[in-house]
């Protein structure tokens, strides 16, 4: 087999078979297929696309190329979630003890953030004594006792996934359908999830900024989830403004928590019970969505997602008392300043990735890989789309640990638009299952 042949062939849109996509990566993840000749074959997928065969043959090949978690000797269907990221996107937290509330195990492999969206580790680090590495049978031994544990995501997982992402990024591929897909769906399978919910993110604050594009993410990433017998659903959600209130990592944990406690703001927890309900539904909960969802907020609002939240903080070494002395646990900034409004009227836009970006020269967020993060820092949006603001009214609050320039305020001030009226925001636009 020559890769000469293989990328001729995808030039000329024909289907790659099993045997040459695992010839392929395999070479490409032991170095003997070379770069030059990778990027020749991403270019020619970006522009002929893939059958959902070659697909399905991507995703479990990138799979392959690396370790794999095996997960088996956790009790239940193991259901996994999955964002592809946004500003203030706080639902794992949320949903990780309220899934888990309703006896569904949630082994959970979280990232770092990078840029403006946040990473779920660096959120429950901001939870003094919170650690994230646990050896796989501390993990699986607190899924079993507590039905929720959440980790760093290992080194070892789906090399040949780093290896064409860090590609594709150079040779400017990283927009192709069957590339995203395979990439999200090789780590998510690769976790040992026996089920999958997507949160695919349209708008503003999203890779994907048209409910098009995000519908066709959506529909491939769930067909080769089921093809490759992992039950999986998908929602598309609305980031055209920043979910929550709450845009960094200590405040997006007060906020997980004021959630937990039926005191969240209306689209985060709307979100994660359209999330979880799909979760739950999965993991054998109710006959369907809806009697999933019953389940969900009646766990909500009569404490015990709660509880579970305070048992998972414990048990991963955190201070559990972050849930009644919020504000004295978690880490303060130093320099606090108010964002005031202009003028009166009805916020019509917020631009949610220039509110994260502002996040994150705040400190919220890494500019780079090495950067340090400001676990207290961040921005709280005291206004969203549709709420009427007068003259001088706060907008936001910003928090930092250094100083915070009237720059930072006149960003915040230029993304949050002020008009005479707004049009409503569709917060859920379609839910993607599998088609028979």
């Amino acid at each position: 087999m020559r890769m000469i042949d293989l990328i001729e062939k995808k030039q000329h849109n024909k289907e790659l078979t099993k045997q040459e996509i695992d010839w392929m990566i395999k070479g490409y993840t032991e170095e003997s297929i070379p770069e030059y000749q990778m990027s020749a074959m991403a270019m020619a997928i970006y522009f002929n696309g893939m059958t959902k065969d070659e697909r399905s043959n991507l995703t479990m090949a990138i799979v392959a190329s690396g370790e794999q978690i095996d997960l088996s000797e956790i009790a239940g269907v193991k259901v996994d979630k999955h964002s592809t990221g946004g500003v203030g996107d706080t639902t794992t937290l949320v949903l990780a003890p309220l899934v888990a509330s309703v006896g569904v195990p949630v082994a959970k492999m979280s990232g770092r953030g990078l840029g403006h969206t946040g990473g779920t580790i660096d959120k429950l680090e901001a939870i003094p004594g919170f650690h994230v590495e646990l050896s796989k049978e501390e993990f699986i031994k607190l899924v079993n006792k507590n039905k929720v544990a959440v980790v760093g995501q290992s080194g070892n997982l789906t090399p040949a996934d780093k290896k064409l992402y860090a590609l594709r990024d150079v040779t400017s591929t990283v927009e192709s359908i069957p590339l995203i897909a395979s990439s999200i769906m090789s780590k998510k399978i690769a976790s040992g999830a026996d089920a999958i919910v997507l949160d695919v993110k349209t708008g503003a604050g999203a890779f994907m900024k048209s409910v098009e594009q995000a519908k066709e993410l959506a529909e491939a990433m769930v067909e080769i989830g089921n093809s490759v017998g992992r039950q999986t659903m998908a929602v598309i959600s609305d980031m055209s403004q920043p979910l929550g209130n709450a845009i960094g990592n200590g405040l997006e944990v007060k906020e997980a928590i004021e959630t937990l406690k039926g005191n969240g703001p209306e689209d985060l927890t709307e979100l994660c019970l359209v999330l979880g309900s799909q979760m739950a539904y999965l993991g054998g909960v109710g006959n369907s969505l809806e009697e999933a969802r019953a389940k969900l907020e009646e766990n909500l609002h009569n404490g015990k997602a709660l509880e579970i939240f305070k048992l998972f903080v414990q048990s991963q070494g955190g201070d559990s008392t972050v849930v009644e002395n919020t504000d004295e646990v978690l880490p303060k900034a130093t320099n606090k300043v108010e964002v005031q409004a202009e003028k009166s009227g009805v916020i019509s836009t917020i631009v949610a990735d220039q509110i994260g970006l502002t996040a994150m020269k705040l400190g919220a967020g890494r500019e780079t890989k090495d950067s340090r993060i400001d676990l207290a820092a961040g921005v709280y949006l005291h206004k969203k789309v549709g709420d009427s603001v007068t003259a001088g009214e706060s907008l936001a609050t910003l928090y930092s640990n250094k100083q915070i320039d009237d720059t930072v305020k006149e960003t915040i001030q230029a993304n949050m638009h002020i008009a005479d009226k707004a049009e409503p925001l569709k917060l859920i636009h379609e839910i993607i299952q599998r088609k028979n």
